[in-house]
C-alpha cells in the first residue's frame, strides 16, 4: 500500500521502508524482527505469543437477538399498525385489533429472519484461516497450531497448503499462490525473493504471501510478518466493521411516506374535532367516535404486509432467475440502481481463458469459441479453415505448444473443465480444436516452470522420428534466447525481433496474455534435458495471445443497462491493459477518447475530494485494493448514485457491505463475501445481474401500483366521513362496514397487483430519482382524484338512495359496493400506470386479477344478501338498479382516471428523456 495518500494515512507499520515487509530484502526483515532464517526458539515464540496474542481474527462484539428482533418495529409503518391496533381495541373490535397486530409481528419477523447481518461476514472470513502450520522452531520443521504463530517464526509452504499467516518469502522454488479472494487476480501469482517498490499494490507484491491464500504450485520458505488482526485479511474484517450499512431506497421512502401520512392524519383529525364542536355542536363521544373513524378509515393498515407479500414474491421470481435474495428489501434496492460496479473475471467474462489469435512468421489466425470446450475453428485471415495439412508454420507451432504442456481439457456433467493451469488450458484446447494428436509425440524429459526463468521446455521424440527441445513462455524469455525463426519452407532464418515485439505489443494491447512457443534440434540420442538445452539458439515459432473472453450475454446486458440509464463500471485487481481491451469489448469503454481508466495507485494519490470529481466519468478502476473499493462506492454515493457492487473474493466484503446492494458470486465467491452481500448469483453471470434490475424494477412499480391503488380506498372513506362531519350530515358508512371494505379489498384486490408482469420499455427508462417517496407527485394526483372521485361517487348514491326513500341500511350498503366496485375499476386503471388501460391487453396477461375480482363479487355478495352479514355489519339487499347505478358510476371513475393519465403520461416521457441525457448512457 502506498504512503502517498492524503485521503489515508498510512497505518504506524507501514510509515517506514523497513515496515514494509515486500519492499525489503529477505535480510532487512529478519532484522526488523529480530529474527534468523534459522526460526525462533520454543521459549522466544511464547515470549512473542504473549505480546502480539494469537493468530487469529478477533470476534466482533454482537447485538443480542432480542435487540435485532425489537430492532424491526423501529419503523413508522409499524407504529401505524400498532396505532390502528390500539384503535380498534377501544372501538372494541378485538378481532381486527388481533389481526393488525399479528401483521406487525409477521412484518418484524419476516425482516429478522431474512436479514443477513455482519457478524456472518465476519465469521466467513474467520473460516478462511488456515489450522496449522510447519515452522522452524529450536532448529527442527514442527508441525504447529497456526495461533501459536508469532511474527518472526519461520515457515514453510508447498502446493495445496492455505497460507497461515503473512509471510515475506525467504526461499521460492517455482511458487505461485492462488490471491484471487483478495486481488481479483485470475490466474495465480508467481512468487520471487526480489524486493519491490514500496507502492505496490497488493497484487504486484510478489515477495509476500498473505494470510488465507492456497499455494497453487511449487513451495517456499517465508518469515510471519503479521498475524492476526494485522494481516491483510485481519484488516479486511476491520473494514467490514467500520462501513457504513445503508438504507434501501424504498425504507427511505416508506419512512418518509409514513411520516407525513401520520402528521397528516392526525392534522385531518384535529380539524374534524374543531369543526365539528365549534360549528355544529357535537356532543364529545360522538365527536371523538367520529374522529376514530376517521382514523381506522385513513390509516392503510394492510400497507406493510403488501409490501411485505410484494418483496416476498419477487424473491421467489429472481431465484427462478438465478438471483438469490439474502434481505427482503434488497429485491426492490435493484430496480433502483444507477450504477453498477463489476467484476470482471467470472462476472463479465467467462472465467476461461481461450486462445484467440495464433501469429507465426508467415500468418495470423484466428481461433473461434470460448472457454474450454474444443469447438470452433482455426481459420486464416480471409475467413477459411486453416489446415495443419496445408498450414506448416500452424503445425509446428500447435505441436510445439501442445507437447510442452502439462493441462488436459475434459468434459464433467456437460461442461469442459480443465486440469491444470488456466493457460495451459487454452493451449490444450486449441491443439484440439486445430486437429493435434498429443499422444504423437513422446516426452522424454522436462523443466517445469520456474517463476524465475517464466518458460517451461520439454525434450519431446515427433512422428518424424526426431528429437527436439520445446520451450513454451513469456515472450520476452523466449525472445532473449531465440536467433532464428522459423521460415516459410520450414528452415531456420534469421529472427525479426523488432518485428515480434511489435506484434506482442499490438496483441497485449488487445488485453490478451502473450505466450510464445520455440523449439530446436537436441543432440543425437538426448535422454535428459538441462537448462542449458534451453538457453539459446532457439527457433521461434510464433505466439498466442489468450484472454479470458467476454460473456456474450453481458455484452448485451450491459448494452440494456446503458439503455435503461444505468452506468457499468469495472474494478477489477487484473492490469489496466487488459481491463481496458476487455471494457471495450463489453462496450463498458466506448470511442477512441472514452478509454477513462484509473489504476490503483493513481486512485491512491488522489484525496477523496478529487476521486469524486472524476470518479462519474471513468469507467475502469485496476490493480484496485479494498480500501480502493470503498472510496470509489462513497465517492460514486455523493452523487446521489445508487451503487451496486460485485464481487467474490474476501476483499470485495467491505465494499458490498458498503454499497446500496452487495452482490455475491455463488459460484466462486467466497463465504465470506455471500455474508456481506444481498444478492448471491447462482450463476456468477452478469447478465443475471441485469435481470435482475429488471426484476426490481418490476416489483417497484408493483409497489407502486399497490400503494396507488390501496390509498384511495381509505382516501375515499376518510373524505366520506370527513364531508359527513364538516356539513353536519349523516354519516354515509358505519365505521363496521369501513373494516368490511379495507378487509376485501385488501384480501383480494391490492394482492393482485404483486403478481403484474414488467410492462413494455421497463429498461428503456432512467432509474428513479434518488430521495423523493414511494408516492410521486403524479402518484399524488392519482391518489387525490381517484379518492375525490370514488368519495364523490359514494356520497351521490348514498344520498340518490336517501332521496328515493330507501332506508338507511339500503343506502348505506349501496354506498359499500359503490366502494368496492370503485376500487375494482380503479384495480384495471392501475395496472398499467405508465401506459394506456383503454386496450384488450388489460384483460389478459395477470390471471390473479380475474380471481382477486371474482373473490370481491362474491364476499360483496355475502356481505349484501345473507341475513347473518346484514346483522353483523348492519348491511341490507339492494336491487338490480342498486347494482347498476354503481356499476355505471365505476365505469365513468375509470374512463375519468385513463383521461387524467393521458395528460400526465406526455409530461412524464420528457422527464424520462431529459433524465437519460443529462446521465449520458
Amino acid at each position: 500500500m502506498s504512503t502517498t495518500s492524503p485521503a489515508h494515512p498510512p497505518s504506524p507499520r507501514q510509515t517506514a521502508d523497513e515496515r514494509l515487509p515486500f519492499a525489503s530484502s529477505p535480510d532487512a526483515v529478519l532484522a526488523d524482527l529480530d529474527a534468523t532464517a534459522g526460526g525462533l526458539s520454543a521459549d522466544d515464540a511464547a515470549r512473542r505469543l504473549e505480546t502480539a496474542g494469537p493468530n487469529r481474527l478477533p470476534a466482533p462484539k454482537k447485538t443480542s437477538a432480542i435487540r435485532r428482533l425489537l430492532g424491526h418495529f423501529d419503523d413508522i409503518l409499524i407504529y401505524i399498525l400498532l396505532a390502528s391496533a390500539v384503535l380498534k381495541a377501544i372501538l372494541g373490535d378485538w378481532v381486527d385489533f388481533a389481526v393488525i397486530l399479528a401483521v406487525a409481528v409477521i412484518n418484524a419477523a419476516v425482516g429478522f429472519l431474512q436479514e443477513g447481518q455482519a457478524e456472518k461476514a465476519l465469521d466467513g472470513i474467520r473460516t478462511m484461516l488456515s489450522l496449522d502450520a510447519q515452522a522452524l522452531r529450536d532448529g527442527e520443521w514442527k508441525v504447529v497450531d497456526a495461533e501459536d504463530l508469532v511474527p518472526g517464526d519461520v515457515v514453510r509452504v508447498r502446493s495445496g497448503d492455505r497460507v497461515p499467516a503473512d509471510l515475506r518469502l525467504l526461499e521460492a522454488t517455482n511458487l505461485q499462490v492462488e490471491e484471487a479472494a483478495l486481488t481479483g487476480e485470475s490466474v495465480p501469482a508467481a512468487k520471487q525473493l526480489e524486493a519491490v517498490g514500496p507502492d505496490a499494490g497488493i497484487g504486484d507484491r510478489s515477495t509476500m504471501l498473505y494470510s488465507g491464500t492456497i499455494v497453487a504450485v511449487g513451495q517456499g520458505v517465508g518469515v510471519v510478518t503479521a498475524t492476526g488482526a494485522q494481516t491483510e485479511i485481519g484488516r479486511i474484517q476491520s473494514l467490514i466493521g467500520e462501513v457504513d450499512h445503508l438504507e434501501t431506497p424504498l425504507s427511505k421512502q416508506l419512512a418518509s411516506f409514513g411520516k407525513v401520512l401520520s402528521l397528516g392524519i392526525l392534522a385531518m383529525a384535529g380539524v374534524m374535532l374543531v369543526i365539528g364542536r365549534v360549528i355544529h355542536d357535537f356532543e364529545l363521544p360522538e365527536l371523538v367516535s367520529a374522529a376514530i373513524g376517521f382514523a381506522v378509515a385513513a390509516v392503510p393498515e394492510g400497507l406493510p404486509a403488501l409490501v411485505t407479500v410484494t418483496l416476498a414474491l419477487g424473491v421467489q421470481q429472481m431465484a427462478r432467475r438465478n438471483a438469490i435474495t439474502r434481505k427482503l428489501t434488497a429485491v426492490e434496492a435493484l430496480g433502483s440502481v444507477t450504477t453498477i460496479c463489476s467484476d470482471k473475471t467470472g462476472t463479465l467474462t467467462k472465467n476461461e481463458m481461450t486462445a484467440r489469435t495464433v501469429v507465426t512468421a508467415e500468418a495470423t489466425y484466428t481461433v473461434e469459441g470460448l472457454g474450454y470446450a474444443p469447438d470452433g475453428r482455426v481459420t486464416t485471415a480471409d475467413g477459411g479453415d486453416a489446415s495443419l495439412a496445408e498450414h506448416a508454420d500452424l503445425r509446428a507451432f500447435v505441436e510445439a505448444a501442445v507437447a510442452c504442456n502439462d493441462a488436459r481439457v475434459v468434459e464433467v456433467d456437460g461442461h469442459w473443465q480443465v486440469v491444470g493451469q488456466p493457460t495451459e488450458g487454452a493451449v490444450t484446447t486449441l491443439g484440439r480444436k486445430a486437429g493435434v494428436d498429443p499422444s504423437a509425440v513422446e516426452r522424454l524429459a522436462v523443466l517445469p516452470f520456474e517463476s524465475s526463468t517464466k518458460y517451461m521446455a520439454t525434450l519431446d521424440r515427433v512422428a518424424d522420428g526426431r528429437t527436439l527441445v520445446h520451450v513454451v513462455g513469456a515472450p520476452d524469455r523466449l525472445l532473449d534466447r531465440s536467433t532464428h525463426e522459423r521460415g516459410s519452407d520450414g528452415t531456420p532464418v534469421p529472427i525479426d525481433r523488432a518485428r515480434w515485439e511489435a506484434t506482442i505489443d499490438e496483441l497485449g494491447g488487445q488485453g490478451l496474455r502473450v505466450l510464445a512457443a520455440a523449439e530446436r534440434v537436441a543432440v543425437s540420442g538426448a535422454t535428459t534435458l538441462s537448462a542449458d538445452d534451453a538457453e539459446s539458439d532457439l527457433v521461434l515459432l510464433g505466439l498466442v495471445g489468450i484472454v479470458d473472453p467476454p460473456r456474450p450475454e453481458a455484452i448485451q446486458a450491459i448494452a440494456d443497462c446503458h439503455r435503461a440509464g444505468i452506468r457499468v463500471k469495472m474494478i477489477t485487481g487484473d492490469h489496466i491493459g487488459t481491463a481496458v481491451a476487455i471494457a471495450r469489448e463489453l462496450g463498458i469503454v466506448q470511442g477512441p477518447d472514452a478509454a477513462r481508466a484509473l489504476t490503483g495507485a493513481e486512485l491512491e494519490a488522489m484525496t477523496q475530494e478529487e476521486l469524486r470529481t472524476r470518479v462519474r466519468e471513468v469507467d475502469v478502476f485496476a490493480r484496485t485494493s479494498p480500501e480502493h473499493k470503498i472510496r470509489i462506492v462513497r465517492a460514486l454515493q455523493s452523487h446521489g448514485e445508487v451503487v451496486a457492487m460485485t464481487g467474490d473474493g474476501v476483499n470485495d466484503a467491505p465494499a458490498l457491505t458498503r454499497a446500496d446492494i452487495g452482490i455475491a458470486m455463488g459460484i466462486k465467491g467466497t463465504e465470506a463475501t455471500k455474508e456481506a452481500a444481498e444478492i448471491v448469483l447462482a450463476d456468477d453471470n452478469f447478465a443475471t445481474i441485469e435481470r435482475a434490475v429488471e426484476e426490481g424494477r418490476r416489483i417497484y412499480d408493483n409497489i407502486r401500483k399497490s400503494v396507488v391503488f390501496l390509498l384511495p380506498t381509505n382516501g375515499a372513506q376518510s373524505l366520506v366521513i370527513l364531508v359527513a362531519v364538516l356539513f353536519g350530515l349523516t354519516l354515509p358508512l358505519a365505521p363496521v362496514q369501513i373494516l368490511w371494505v379495507n378487509l376485501v379489498t385488501a384480501v383480494t384486490l391490492s394482492l393482485a397487483l404483486a403478481y403484474e408482469p414488467a410492462e413494455d420499455g421497463i429498461m428503456s427508462r432512467p432509474p428513479r430519482g434518488p430521495g423523493g417517496s414511494v408516492i410521486s407527485a403524479s402518484s399524488l394526483r392519482y391518489v387525490v382524484v381517484v379518492s375525490v372521485l370514488i368519495g364523490a361517487a359514494t356520497l351521490a348514491v348514498f344520498f340518490i338512495q336517501r332521496e328515493s326513500g330507501a332506508s338507511t341500511a339500503v343506502a348505506q350498503t349501496t354506498a359499500v359496493t359503490m366502494l368496492a366496485l370503485g376500487q375494482l375499476a380503479y384495480l384495471f386503471s392501475c395496472r398499467f400506470i405508465g401506459q394506456s388501460s383503454l386496450t384488450p391487453r388489460v384483460l389478459r396477461g395477470n390471471p390473479v386479477v380475474w380471481i382477486a375480482t371474482g373473490a370481491l363479487i362474491a364476499l360483496q355478495l355475502v356481505f349484501t344478501y345473507v341475513p347473518f352479514m346484514n346483522s353483523w355489519f348492519d348491511s341490507a339487499p339492494i336491487g338490480l338498479r342498486e347494482w347498476g347505478m354503481t356499476l355505471g358510476f365505476a365505469v365513468v371513475v375509470f374512463l375519468l382516471v385513463e383521461a387524467l393519465k393521458a395528460v400526465t403520461r406526455r409530461g412524464e416521457r420528457r422527464t424520462d428523456a431529459a433524465r437519460l441525457r443529462e446521465r449520458g448512457v
